[in-house]
This record gives C-alpha cells, sequence and structure tokens, in this order.
C-alpha cells in the first residue's frame, strides 16, 4: 500500500525528577543536602532509511513517546538520561508542524536526522540550591516537561524522471513497456491515484521513473489530485511530458502542453526551470501525425519524441536520450534544493515564548503562556519550600502586579494550568 501523507503526535521524554535527600554518615555530622538531579528525556529523532519507499507505517502508529528521564537519588546520585526514540522514514519525508505550518525537517538523504520533539532535562535535586543563607535547602525539582506537537509528514517520491500529463494519455502503458512494474491500466480517468515506480534497465545505465497521477486544470490550487501530483513532481530531476497526440479525448495536444506547463509553473516556479523532455504518445493512431505536424508548427524549439507506448515505437530511442540527459544533470536534487532542504534540518533556536497572559473567567483569573505552565509542572507542589520559591519566581516574572492590574484581590482564584490557589495581598 502507497501512503505518502500522514498526521502523527511526538513526544519527547520528560526529564526526571530531582531529588530532596541529606547526607547521615556517622562521622560526618550535619551533612547537608546531597539530593541528585533527575536524567534527561528522550529526544525523537527521524532518520532517513532508504529501504523504505512509503509512509504506510504511520497509517498504523500514530504516537511516538520517547521515554522519560530517571529520577535523582540520595547520596548525590544523578538519574540517568533516557535513550532517543529513532523513528525510520522513507527519503524525500518533508515534517511540518500541524498547529504552525512551520517545516521542521526535509529528509532527503539516507541516514539523515533530525530532532522533531526534544525530551525535556532533569529536573535538579536539593544539593542544587543550597546557599549561605539556606545550607540545607527542602527544593528541588520536577524534570522539565518533553516537547509535544502534531506534526503532518508529506512524501515526494525520489524519482530520476516523472511522468506527467493529463489522465489517460499513456503514462502507465509506458510504465509498464520499459520497466518491471504492473501499474493499473484502464480505460478511464485517473486509473492512477498513487505514484509507481519502476527502474529502466539500459546495461549500463538505469534510472529510476515515476508514472504519477494526472493533471488537470488547476492543479495547483488541489483541483482533482491537484497537490498530491505536484508534490512528487518536486522531487524528479527530469520531467518527460507525455500528451495524446492521436486526440482521443478530443483535447488539443498543444493546449495540453501549455496547460500542463502552467500548473506546473503556478505551483512551485522552480519547476519550470526543471529540464523537460515531450513524448508524443498513441502515435500509431489516424491523425496523430497531423496533430504532430501542427504541434512542431507552434513549437519548433521543442525536440519532440515520436512513441506509442502500446506497440512500444520509439520506446528505445526515447529511454537512451532520457539516459543521455540524467547525465547532464546533477543527482538527485539541484544544488539550491540540497542547500534549502539542509537549512531545514539545521537546529534553529526557538523563539523566547511570552512570559504569561492573564483571562478571567468568572471570578477566576487564568494566567497562561508556555514559560509559565512549564515553571508550574516543573515545581514540586508537596513541597513547601519550593512553593516559597515559585511565589518568589511569580513576582519576579511580574504575575502578582499584572493580576492587580487586571482587578485581582484578597483571596480570588487564580489558575496555572491544573494548579489553583489564592490570591493574598
Amino acid at each position: 500500500m502507497f501512503v505518502d501523507q500522514a498526521k502523527v503526535y511526538v513526544k519527547g521524554g520528560d526529564g526526571g525528577n530531582g531529588a530532596v535527600s541529606f547526607r547521615r554518615e556517622k562521622y560526618v555530622p550535619l551533612g547537608g543536602p546531597a539530593g541528585g538531579d533527575g536524567g534527561r528525556g528522550g529526544d525523537v529523532i527521524f532518520v532517513v532509511d532508504e529501504g523504505l519507499r512509503t509512509l504506510v507505517d504511520f497509517k498504523y502508529q500514530r504516537h511516538f513517546k520517547a521515554p522519560r528521564g530517571e529520577h535523582g537519588r540520595n547520596k548525590a546520585q544523578h538519574g540517568a538520561g533516557a535513550e532517543d526514540l529513532i523513528v525510520r522514514v522513507p527519503p524525500g519525508t518533508t515534517v511540518v508542524d500541524d498547529d504552525t505550518g512551520e517545516v521542521i525537517a526535509d529528509l532527503v538523504e539516507h541516514g539523515q536526522r533530525a530532532v522533531i520533539a526534544k525530551g525535556g532535562r532533569g529536573g535538579r535535586g536539593n544539593m542544587r540550591f543550597s546557599t549561605p543563607a539556606n545550607p540545607a535547602p527542602h527544593i528541588s525539582e520536577n524534570g522539565e516537561p518533553g516537547q509535544e506537537r502534531y506534526i503532518t509528514l508529506e512524501l515526494k517520491v525520489m524519482a530520476d524522471v516523472g511522468l506527467v500529463g493529463y489522465p489517460s494519455v499513456g503514462k502507465s502503458t509506458l510504465l509498464s513497456s520499459v520497466t518491471a512494474a504492473k501499474p493499473k491500466i484502464a480505460d478511464y480517468h485517473f486509473t492512477t491515484l498513487t505514484p509507481n515506480l519502476g527502474v529502466v534497465d539500459l546495461g549500463e545505465r538505469s534510472f529510476v521513473i515515476a508514472d504519477l497521477p494526472g493533471l488537470i486544470e488547476g492543479a495547483h490550487e488541489g483541483v482533482g489530485l491537484g497537490h498530491q501530483f505536484l508534490r512528487h513532481v518536486e522531487r524528479t530531476r527530469l520531467i518527460v511530458h507525455v500528451i495524446d497526440m492521436a486526440a482521443v479525448d478530443g483535447r488539443d495536444p498543444y493546449e495540453d502542453f501549455v496547460q500542463i506547463n502552467k500548473e506546473l509553473r503556478l505551483y512551485n516556479m522552480r519547476l519550470e526551470e526543471r529540464h523537460q523532455i515531450v513524448a508524443a504518445n498513441k502515435m500509431d493512431l489516424p491523425e496523430a501525425q497531423e496533430n504532430l505536424k501542427r504541434f512542431k508548427e507552434k513549437l519548433p524549439d521543442i525536440k519532440v519524441y515520436e512513441i506509442s507506448a502500446a506497440t512500444r515505437q520509439g520506446l528505445q530511442e526515447l529511454m537512451y536520450a532520457i539516459a543521455d540527459l540524467l547525465e547532464t544533470i546533477p543527482d538527485k536534487l539541484t544544488v539550491e534544493e540540497v542547500a534549502e532542504a539542509e537549512e531545514r534540518v539545521v537546529f534553529r533556536a526557538e523563539k523566547e515564548p511570552e512570559p504569561f497572559f492573564i483571562t478571567r473567567e468568572d471570578d477566576t483569573f487564568i494566567v497562561s503562556g508556555e514559560k509559565i505552565e512549564k515553571l508550574v509542572r516543573m515545581t514540586n507542589l508537596n513541597s513547601y519550600d519550593s512553593v516559597q520559591r515559585f511565589a518568589r519566581m511569580m513576582r519576579s516574572m511580574g504575575v502578582d502586579d499584572a493580576l492587580r492590574r487586571h482587578g485581582a484581590r484578597d483571596k480570588d482564584t487564580v489558575r496555572i494550568g491544573d494548579f489553583e490557589f489564592e490570591f493574598v495581598e
């Protein structure tokens, strides 16, 4: 089963909790704090595996959670960091954040790696909070929550050659005639719903050719199979434009050529620069020669190869022409595309989140924000000293003053995440 798009949930592992402990050795009076730090949570890492060709595995498993780090222990023992969760994806996979639409990674080469969800750091043990003013603190941190997000995976087929053209022009027949692939062939539009790959073997030379779903007017806006088709064209080094020169469906071959190139240009300007070969198919049928003559008159500078996929006429000449042209084209992707893909994988520092926002719901003041909510989750709410530290940090962040400006008074209820408390003047 060919699957080229999937939506999944990923979560980095939470960090382990820090420990509260004190040295209790016979000859070491007042030994001081000895609570160790928690270990870091594992990252969710996507790795390209050239042995994969589809996203079908993500159809059955849609949740990926990395393990959390170990908790800190007494005697200053730090918890162990968790193993990273490795998820294998086929080459040509683009990872997009489902909420923001941002491209997280563009994975094209075997072995390429990208961290999709980072694990949280371990919480600090009480030995980290010792000061001259408080040499025996009962303060520790919970582990930092791991990053979590929904992502969309899009697979763009990594083929040397892509067959493009209107539905029913003979792309699948051409693929089956020159490779061992067995695509579905039938006498109706959109027989091909997903890309079919085949290998053309010319002895010392070979290349991968893809039969892509048919294209119609408006495809760049998603009409028909629209984006499902055009997404795969982006990865091909060479476009073979298959045209029904016999005009079996009553369309004008020249208009077909112009319209499809317009759709390619509107979808991605770079596709207009892609090398292209025109294959005039169905030349064994009546009126094909007359149509070809008019086609060449309108496009005198375009090299056209006359073929019949059904009778195999002209196929050998076409395949050798493709192989010759591929030798002059950079392997797999253009230099610009490789640079763009590598830039997408390089880690980018995330923007500093807004500290907090305050809204009101009936008589409850709700303080929200990634930074303040993370601070609550990392606070050990069962420890008086930890809660006092949290209160001091809220004051230093300006939360108390902001609540007063929003009308909060003594004994009013304030909620941060799942934690509720009373506002005290």
